[in-house]
């Protein structure tokens, strides 16, 4: 029996295509896009961008995602890159693309960069790339995903949908996390990603359940001891504690939380409209502002647009039949940016996503 499933199990990685594609695009797909005028400005030879059919550069083109069409063969060996060249890819991604202060706009980069994404992880999936190679990409890929959603945060939705990104984010984290559980280590990053698994699902029963079924080693860590932390404060609703917590994240730990700090503010502002309900008790506005972690013309604008009072002596009058939900989107994500900003100082974007931070 042992040497029957033997036998199926070696037939079945022999039935798993293997790629042989060097570049990071098949010469063929290339030359393809090239004549049907296809290729993105990233890919396109120096000089030929103004032509009427620009030229493309071998060295600067990439894969992009295609979806799976019924009688297409997407599993050919030649057409997969392997693990190294996926990596190689990735690099190149980040490294001359999304660091170069030379393609702007920004949201042009991220469209770019996340379609090709894409087809790495769709060469990753074919192949069934696992273990280390699997790991050192897919980290990356997350990494560019959480800093993604706090850089275009509040873009126009023709531009940016946090929901897609918030897709794929979850998507190649789970996977991540899957493989960490999978290998026999070592996971360098795993105390990273798993505090930022928690942090970018905070209050959600499965990233909880996850956490806490961890090794002592890892759920004791000062990274994700600090995350449980901060998520047990939002289950209590004390948003003091967790804005005080959320201080001593990281930059790209506070990118993950990003996305919760609305709802934080906003829960601070009505306790404390409840609480303080008085014309007769005046809030300091300093002293809000330091609770809310922001300085204080942002603090009177969030006060604005909740309905709570500033008055001209900088004094916070709080009101419980005063307070309201502000329209959707009307607040600016600058607004929640704040701690963030603060921490990433002098890293560079490129530092960030592969992990050098």
């Amino acid at each position: 029996m042992k040497n029957v499933e033997e036998r199926l199990g070696h037939r079945d990685q022999e039935s798993v295509p293997r790629g042989t594609c060097q570049s990071m695009c098949p010469i063929w797909e290339l030359q393809e896009r090239e004549a049907q005028n296809r290729l993105h400005r990233f890919e396109m030879l120096a000089g030929t961008e103004r032509d009427r059919r620009p030229r493309a550069d071998s060295l600067r083109a990439v894969k992009e995602y295609t979806r799976p069409a019924a009688g297409k063969d997407s599993t050919r060996p030649s057409d997969l890159r392997p693990p190294a060249v996926l990596l190689k890819t990735v690099c190149y991604l980040v490294d001359e693309i999304v660091v170069s202060p030379s393609l702007q706009p920004w949201t042009d980069v991220y469209d770019f960069v996340f379609d090709r994404l894409r087809s790495v992880k769709q060469d990753m999936i074919i192949q069934r790339v696992s273990g280390p190679d699997c790991e050192v990409i897919l980290e990356r890929i997350v990494r560019f995903l959480i800093y993604s959603s706090v850089r275009l945060c509040g873009e126009p939705l023709r531009l940016y949908d946090p929901r897609i990104n918030d897709t794929h984010l979850q998507e190649c984290l789970s996977w991540l996390l899957n493989c960490y559980a999978a290998g026999s280590g070592p996971h360098p990053n795993q105390e990273d990603f798993q505090a930022l698994g928690l942090l970018y699902n905070l209050g959600s029963p499965c990233a909880m359940q996850h956490t806490i079924k961890l090794p002592k080693r890892l759920r004791t860590s000062p990274s994700v001891s600090l995350a449980l932390s901060i998520n047990q404060a939002f289950l209590e609703r004390n948003p003091v504690r967790l804005i005080r917590l959320a201080r001593k994240l990281n930059f790209l730990q506070s990118c993950a939380l990003h996305q919760h700090l609305g709802v934080c503010r906003k829960d601070l502002l009505l306790i404390y409209s409840h609480g303080h309900s008085s014309r007769n008790c005046h809030f300091p506005l300093d002293r809000l502002a330091g609770l809310l972690s922001l300085d204080g013309s942002l603090t009177v604008q969030l006060c604005q647009a909740h309905g709570v009072e500033v008055n001209h002596k900088n004094q916070v009058v709080f009101s419980k039949t005063s307070f309201m939900e502000p329209e959707p989107r009307k607040l600016h994500c600058v607004l929640y940016h704040q701690i963030i900003s603060e921490k990433q100082r002098n890293l560079s974007v490129g530092d960030i996503i592969h992990g050098y931070a």
